[in-house]
């Protein structure tokens, strides 16, 4: 028989809240903020207070005692946590709010007192509202019940105020004696929590979560690590969320802010930057063990060792965090071409070339120039190939890793030059990259490459005398895009000609940049139709131009559309390759 993962251990809720207060027990918010509605909260006390069992918890032993950390309340904690909780998050912060009456941070992050009102006379829970507030009979905030020292003189108060609204009877206040204390009793609450071993991988913890949770979240490297910074260092996770918070929302005109339409991270996009600027570390497989302070040569636990990773965590997340860094770095993913969020397939392709960007100009002094353009020039290669879109974390080990005995500027921008040759070679733009738009994803980052090409070659939309460039980043939004994507050979036109089938119709080559109102007139009409007709509009040399950027076969209006697919997937590549060729510098 195999050795148990866990221990079962036995806590009245009294007991919990106060290992909660002493910050023995961590309450991490693994699944923060906290997402119950007040009402759930109301059911979890009624469900109590009937002698309902309520589930049990989950903790996991840390293997470190130290001292002067912050977990959960607005109170500094004696200890730092021996346990942190993986399943029971939500049931324990709601218990903890109420009956210590502090705030929970909710979803819009701001904070909020639950409070739950109770009726003696029936045992009755309720959220409060306007009713519950004028009734006498009610206690609006069961959280002074639990708050005050003696029962007795709680109810005396509730009796005193109760008979000056109307007569009560001796049974009444029998009843009513007898529910409240009921109700202040629940401390003694029994729970039971399965303690799992510190020997326990996050991998074991995670797998154990999802077995035995029915809405079977699935916890990953991330969450574990995010558990350790709101135990051990609190303000730098606030500060991770305040950052992804303030990158969606405007700031006040003239005041500094993350806020951009590029890229809104979440605080575990951040977090792989952290990672990555702090340990040269892509797979956070060992990160979490390393922030706990465990030593991976010996496997002992030091807070020493835990205090010192939690250092280089800080420095990192510093660099991470600062304005001028982040702001110029979205502009570096704008000088690659890329304009749109939802012209980027990659997120991950994101949060690679940021921590490049930062090991450049903190790690490399690489100078400014030159950095940039390296990493634009990355980040288009990325995108192109979709580099983090499988086995991310494996292909970003690996470019790190190809980093740790770099040591120069020229060496740093010299080993990136070196992963684009081997990857953008004569092959891949003649033969993969027309073979990757032969499809009709609707997320091809071969597509998007190719708009990313049309802006860095100043391209104009098709029928148009506007830069794709500007039509991608309107000074205004309206109901309708500036630029939409247009069938060259419109659905209903080839459906005339039996090809009906989406794979057929949404082909990547049949798919161009034109304005909305250009594409509303020309509708479904045949390319004979449509294009003649548009033509017009220019010379022929600017007629010549316009089909070079969008890759347009001669006479392409005349042929069949299976022959036109064939024809234009190979000048799509060369304009994808000519606009990666203008970002490096490339004049031949």
């Amino acid at each position: 028989m195999s050795e148990s993962l866990f221990k079962e251990v036995h806590y009245p809720l009294g007991t919990l809240i106060g290992d909660i207060g002493l910050g023995r027990i961590g309450l991490p918010d693994i699944q923060r903020p906290f997402v119950w509605s007040n009402a759930k909260v109301r059911d979890l006390f009624d469900s109590m207070y009937r002698g309902y069992p309520v589930g049990y918890f989950l903790f996991w032993q840390t293997g470190v005692e130290g001292v002067d950390t912050k977990v959960i309340g607005d109170t500094n904690k004696q200890k730092a946590p021996s346990l942190l909780i993986v399943d029971g998050q939500q049931r324990l912060t709601s218990l903890y709010a109420v009956i210590r009456r502090e705030a929970v941070l909710r979803e819009n992050f701001e904070r909020e007192h639950i409070r739950i009102a109770f009726r003696p006379q029936d045992g009755k829970f309720e959220v409060p509202d306007a009713t519950t507030e004028r009734d006498p009979e009610y206690i609006l905030d069961i959280s002074g019940v639990f708050l005050r020292a003696s029962t007795y003189d709680t109810i005396s108060d509730y009796l005193e105020r109760l008979r000056a609204a109307r007569e009560v009877s001796k049974e009444e206040e029998a009843t009513i004696a007898k529910a409240i204390g009921r109700l202040s009793g629940l401390t003694s609450f029994p729970f039971i929590a399965l303690e799992l071993s510190l020997t326990c991988t996050e991998e074991q913890v995670a797998d154990v979560f999802v077995r035995i949770n029915s809405e079977g979240k699935k916890l990953n490297q991330s969450d574990f690590i995010l558990t350790l910074m709101s135990v051990f260092w609190d303000d730098g996770r606030s500060q991770l969320e305040t950052f992804c918070k303030d990158a969606r929302r405007p700031a006040p005109a003239g005041q500094a802010s993350p806020f951009n339409q590029l890229f809104q991270p979440d605080p575990d996009h951040l977090l792989r930057v952290n990672v990555g600027v702090a340990f040269r570390r892509a797979r956070l497989e060992h990160v979490y063990s390393i922030l706990r302070g465990k030593d991976l040569a010996t496997g002992q636990f030091s807070q020493q060792q835990r205090d010192s990773q939690f250092s280089l965590l800080r420095q990192a997340q510093a660099r991470v965090l600062d304005l001028t860094c982040w702001a110029d770095f979205l502009n570096v993913v704008r000088s690659a071409g890329y304009r749109s969020e939802r012209h980027i397939s990659s997120i991950n392709g994101l949060v690679f070339a940021y921590q490049l960007y930062l090991l450049g100009r903190t790690e490399y002094q690489v100078e400014g120039f030159d950095l940039k353009n390296a990493v634009a020039r990355w980040l288009f290669m990325s995108l192109l190939t979709g580099r983090y879109t499988s086995s991310p974390e494996s292909k970003m080990e690996m470019d790190l890793a190809s980093l740790r005995e770099v040591t120069s500027a020229d060496a740093f921008l010299a080993q990136l030059r070196k992963v684009e040759e081997a990857t953008l070679t004569d092959d891949y733009w003649t033969k993969t990259l027309p073979m990757d738009l032969a499809t009709a994803a609707g997320r091809s980052p071969a597509l998007f490459g190719f708009y990313a090409a049309k802006t860095l070659l100043g391209a104009r939309a098709l029928f148009s005398k506007s830069p794709v460039s500007d039509l991608l980043d309107p000074p205004a939004q309206g109901q309708k895009r500036a630029l939409e994507r247009h069938h060259l050979f419109p659905k209903k036109y080839l459906k005339t000609l039996g090809i009906e089938g989406v794979r057929d119709t949404n082909q990547i080559a049949n798919y161009t940049l034109v304005e909305w109102d250009d594409n509303i007139a020309i509708s479904d009409d045949a390319p004979t139709t449509y294009w003649p007709k548009y033509a017009q509009r220019f010379t022929s040399a600017e007629l010549d131009e316009m089909c070079g950027w969008h890759a347009l076969p001669k006479d392409w209006w005349t042929m069949s559309y299976t022959d036109f697919l064939a024809a234009r997937r190979p000048l799509i590549a060369a304009v994808v390759r000519d606009g990666y060729k203008k970002l490096a510098g490339v004049t031949a």
